[in-house]
């Protein structure tokens, strides 16, 4: 797993690449990031599959802030990511929320 920011040139965008490995993804044939930037929505925000098994997507988010997220594999599984900038721990569980910051 890994995050990758980059800035648009008037800094008003912080582009976030957020990448599954194949290994990460046990297996795992549809992967969506769930997050404060959707609302949580475990569907609308799907990653795309590479030819090497990896899945990725880039979000646009507002930079000089915080935003909570995780992934969900095959609709069942849910995973933090291993580059995340720091982890909080989740309201609604015992488990904790990655955390990128822009």
């Amino acid at each position: 797993m890994s995050l990758k920011k980059s800035y648009s040139k008037d800094k008003k965008t912080c582009n976030v690449t957020f990448s599954v490995s194949q290994e990460a993804a046990h297996g795992a044939e549809r992967v969506t990031i769930a997050g404060d930037f959707n609302s949580w929505s475990s569907t609308e925000t799907p990653l795309k599959k590479g030819k090497d098994g990896s899945f990725s997507v880039k979000i646009p988010l507002e930079p000089g802030k915080e935003y909570q997220f995780r992934y969900l594999l095959d609709g069942k599984h849910w995973e933090n990511d291993w580059a995340a900038d720091k982890y909080i721990p989740a309201p609604f569980s015992h488990t904790d929320n990655s955390v990128v910051i822009c």
